[in-house]
């Protein structure tokens, strides 16, 4: 494989699932992990990711204010929001994870909305705190330098002290066969902290994130009610998730 190629690899995985380890990289590249990170240094050097201890971070998620242009897949995770959205009623209490997604759902919800969210993510509750009727609540902890969300103990506790009519969770992958998955153990146990308590759960994901596995499980299918992304719930790729009883929008 040519380095231009390898290197286009990395940041397609890193923009998809917003971190990587060199690990699971030289994994899926088959070459060293010398070879990967001289590769992350090289475009970290070039403002193409942000280098971080053992990977690398998107510098689509790493940001602190809305700016379309640093956004990956920016018009499908638009028209994800706009889905999303859909879901949301009057008087709901929702949870909502952190990511770009997320981010943009919460710039383009109606001005007329009542909702009161709370959120782990100090980026997506400065964004919901501008709407005009929505109410937010953020729940603080240790802040995860990679995800950019409250973690440890006494976020889960806090989590686990809520009864919200809906939960957008934002997958960092999700197939039919492992669920919704992730990397980092601290906000796996936040997720599934959101998961356990929440009425519905939407995940939402583009189109690329599907069928893709991570080595720390969320939850299983059977625990999601909705999966929102940009694809029409016709498409033949949404299938399988239909199958496991899944609502697509």
């Amino acid at each position: 494989m040519l380095k231009k190629e390898r290197q286009s690899l990395i940041l397609r995985e890193v923009n998809i699932h917003n971190k990587v380890s060199q690990g699971d990289l030289s994994e899926h590249l088959k070459v060293s992990e010398d070879t990967v990170r001289r590769d992350l240094q090289e475009l970290a050097e070039r403002g193409m990711l942000i280098k971080v201890r053992g990977g690398a971070l998107s510098k689509s998620f790493h940001i602190y204010s809305y700016q379309r242009n640093q956004i990956y897949a920016h018009e499908e995770k638009t028209t994800i929001a706009r889905k999303a959205i859909s879901l949301l009623r009057d008087g709901m209490m929702v949870l909502i994870s952190g990511g770009t997604t997320n981010l943009e759902l919460s710039r383009i919800l109606p001005p007329e909305l009542n909702v009161t969210f709370f959120t782990v993510s100090l980026a997506t509750a400065m964004q919901l705190a501008e709407h005009p009727k929505c109410e937010t609540v953020f729940i603080g902890g240790k802040i995860s330098g990679s995800a950019q969300i409250s973690t440890g103990g006494t976020v889960v506790r806090s989590l686990l002290d809520l009864r919200p009519d809906l939960c957008l969770l934002g997958a960092n992958s999700i197939s039919p066969q492992a669920g919704v998955t992730d990397s980092d153990w601290d906000v796996v146990e936040v997720k599934q902290a959101m998961v356990e308590v929440s009425k519905k759960v939407a995940a939402l994901a583009i189109s690329e994130k599907l069928n893709s596995a991570q080595k720390m499980r969320v939850c299983s299918l059977d625990k999601v009610d909705f999966l929102v992304t940009e694809l029409d719930p016709t498409e033949p790729a949404l299938k399988p998730y239909q199958e496991k009883g899944i609502n697509l929008l």
